[in-house]
């Protein structure tokens, strides 16, 4: 069984930063993409940023510049640093995983943590 912890998320003003951790725990085996989605209401779920077990990054063009994503494989942990926040930014922000284990690909996702961006 794998469970994935998010933290991180809440309130902010424009302008402003958070940061965002998933830790990953339990029968992952070998950890390959790690990334954030977000879904916003009445909006499809979209990839945010993603890093290959490689760390090879990618990124949604509204994010750009703003956003940054990390991991640390040791502690099988993956972190989004987001700045200059907007309140286009308000969303679920959902942790995502893609892991191998016994010989099988597996993917999973985390509980969701919500940021809103208001002044």
């Amino acid at each position: 069984q794998v469970q994935l912890v998010e933290s991180g998320g809440g309130l902010v003003q424009p302008g402003g930063s958070l940061r965002l951790s998933c830790a990953a725990s339990g029968n992952i085996g070998s950890l390959n993409f790690m990334g954030w989605y977000r879904q916003a209401p009445g909006q499809q779920r979209e990839l945010v940023a993603g890093i290959t077990g490689g760390a090879m990054t990618n990124y949604a063009d509204s994010v750009k510049g703003r956003f940054t994503i990390s991991r640390d494989n040791a502690k099988n942990t993956v972190y989004l640093q987001m700045n200059s926040l907007k309140p286009d930014d308000t969303a679920i922000y959902y942790c995502h995983i893609d892991f191998r284990w016994l010989a099988q690909n597996h993917v999973q996702w985390g509980q969701g943590t919500p940021v809103t961006v208001s002044s």
